[in-house]
């Protein structure tokens, strides 16, 4: 009998980002990165905790609840896939779904956007300490 160790598939809260004002403060800082239908907007923790934070934003102009939906389950999926993979761990990230002509979430394979997440999230991650390294010398 071979004794596998126990997997958790939970999305705790504590790894979303779920009040209106930690949203405006990430978009305050206005440091994002785009590619194909996902904008993503990146700030360092108001308060520097141990993981970091995800917050989905999809317009109801990329689709009916659903699809909608779906988008949500797949991004959070690939976010908990790749957060250990992010060296960052006080970042705030947030995910906007943009609408395109393009095919939607159910055709773009899931490890694509995984690779596209963590890519658009190390960006993100690079404009930011560029960012505080312009702020600290002025």
């Amino acid at each position: 009998m071979v004794i596998t160790p126990e997997i958790n598939f939970h999305f705790p809260r504590k790894l979303r980002l779920l009040r209106t004002a930690d949203f405006h403060r990430v978009y305050k800082q206005r440091q994002s990165v785009a590619s194909g239908p996902l904008i993503i907007y990146g700030a360092q923790q108001a308060m520097s905790l141990a993981h970091p934070r995800i917050g989905i934003s999809v317009s109801r102009r990329v689709g009916n609840a659903v699809v909608r939906n779906q988008w949500k389950r797949r991004l959070r999926e690939a976010f908990r896939q790749v957060r250990f993979q992010v060296d960052e761990n006080n970042i705030d990230v947030i995910v906007v779904v943009r609408a395109t002509g393009k095919p939607r979430a159910g055709q773009k394979a899931v490890q694509d956007m995984e690779r596209d997440l963590v890519a658009l999230i190390k960006r993100v991650i690079s404009k930011i300490h560029t960012s505080h390294r312009g702020q600290a010398t002025c």
